[in-house]
């Protein structure tokens, strides 16, 4: 079959190199794609927002599937529009992407619902900020109501800090929403746990510790994620247990409750303290860069789990893992999430080996008029390994970062260190 790979990041050429493994894949179209996504696949340059565009080219080249890889379309209801043209669309509809969308949403939900998250307050005004802040502990965290690309989160140290951050986002920084969330610090590790769900049942599909920080250390500002690997390292049954009992199940048991049926991937952010987990947010697609690491180590033919999810045959999966584990380290334009310069020539990627066990994912790149691969966006290359340890996986993460060359490349050498460190 046809199938359409909405987005241009890491994450949907990933999704592209497990897809292109399954012999019911006859081509596969990413729109708008990416420089690599070009190199096993058919690019095709859309506006992703404008869905009649993108019908255009469901149309011309027979696409029986699409597949919504970043969260802004979801959340403007492009399951919504295909679903009214009767074309299979892998993801949730406009109604409950508000779970990602809108963190009062999704905090609403979690009080209706008994989900253990922080504590918080949602503002509208500066002074409501002020008197929460003179009775708080710090640090203390500030959010963005709605989408950020990762980067409407801030962890304050002081008021100070933290009233300069909610008047930014007041004054408008995020063109989503202009409402605050003050949320209490929590403490613990963090887990990225993954779910796929038909809207009947569910099924874990995968688990990964994510590095939002720019810094070796985790400091410094936050970014989309500047690594991660999988299976995460904390997880246990009686972990896994809790978390689907008092935070999956309940949220979507709970969205039927509202009246709506959840079909897709939903991703927990938890931060997990003495055994207990807590949620952080939900995200309602594959993260990036932990898509990445998680195709790297899935055996099963995703084509087939996701088709299940539309003919009443996904409780028959069984979704297999490989015992080994994968490690991706993000390569990033210097200043990013910053300023930084653009479009610099990438050299030397001839010389990377792609197979099943190591894959240099793009994310930021296009090519000139001459066939040069650029560096053009924030994070740009994703070295991704698949090893029996992390440690080994990492080093040659790490070897195929340092022989590829262009000016301003920047990437953590550090990714894991907890674990591996």
């Amino acid at each position: 079959m046809n199938i359409g790979i909405i987005g241009s990041g890491g994450r949907e050429h990933a999704l592209c190199f497990k897809l292109l493994q399954s012999s019911k894949v006859k081509k596969i179209y990413c729109i708008p794609g990416n420089a690599g996504t070009d190199q096993i696949a058919n690019n095709v340059f859309a506006n992703i927002n404008d869905f009649n565009e993108i019908y255009k080219i469901v149309k011309k080249f027979n696409l029986e599937l699409l597949i919504v890889g970043p969260e802004i379309p979801l959340v403007n209801g492009i399951v919504d529009y295909f679903e009214e043209k009767n074309i299979k669309i892998f993801g949730p509809n406009k109604k409950c992407s508000q779970l990602e969308g809108s963190k009062f949403f999704m905090k609403n939900i979690c009080k209706k619902y008994n989900i253990p998250t922080a504590k918080h307050i949602e503002i509208a005004e500066i002074n409501q900020g002020k008197n929460f802040l003179k009775e708080s502990d710090f640090p203390i965290v500030v959010k963005s109501d709605g989408l950020a690309s990762g980067k409407g989160v801030t962890i304050c140290n002081d008021e100070e800090q933290a009233l300069k951050d909610i008047q930014k986002i007041l004054n408008g920084k995020f063109a989503s929403s202009n409402k605050v969330f003050i949320e209490e610090f929590l403490k613990g590790e963090e887990l990225s746990y993954f779910v796929i769900t038909d809207g009947q049942e569910y099924k874990c599909i995968g688990t990964a510790q994510d590095h939002k920080k720019i810094g070796e250390g985790d400091v410094g500002l936050n970014t989309g994620g500047m690594g991660a690997y999988s299976p995460s390292k904390i997880i246990n049954k009686d972990l896994e247990n809790k978390i689907q009992k008092k935070i999956i199940e309940p949220t979507l048991n709970g969205m039927k409750q509202e009246g709506l049926i959840y079909k897709g991937i939903l991703y927990a952010g938890l931060m997990i303290n003495k055994g207990e987990p807590k949620l952080i947010e939900y995200n309602i697609r594959f993260g990036d860069p932990e898509c990445q690491v998680l195709m790297m180590r899935l055996n099963s033919d995703l084509l087939d789990i996701l088709m299940s999810c539309f003919n009443n045959k996904f409780g028959e999966q069984i979704i297999q893992w490989s015992d080994e584990e994968a490690i991706t380290v993000v390569a990033a334009n210097k200043g990013y999430p910053k300023k930084y310069i653009k479009n610099n020539v990438i050299e030397n990627l001839n010389s990377i080996e792609n197979n099943e066990k190591q894959q240099l994912f793009h994310a930021g790149t296009t090519k000139d008029k001459n066939g040069k691969i650029l560096a053009s966006g924030g994070r740009v290359l994703n070295s991704t390994v698949l090893s029996k340890s992390l440690k080994a996986s990492r080093q040659k993460a790490i070897e195929i970062l340092e022989n590829v060359k262009w000016e301003n490349k920047y990437f953590r050498r550090d990714i894991g260190f907890r674990i591996i460190d």
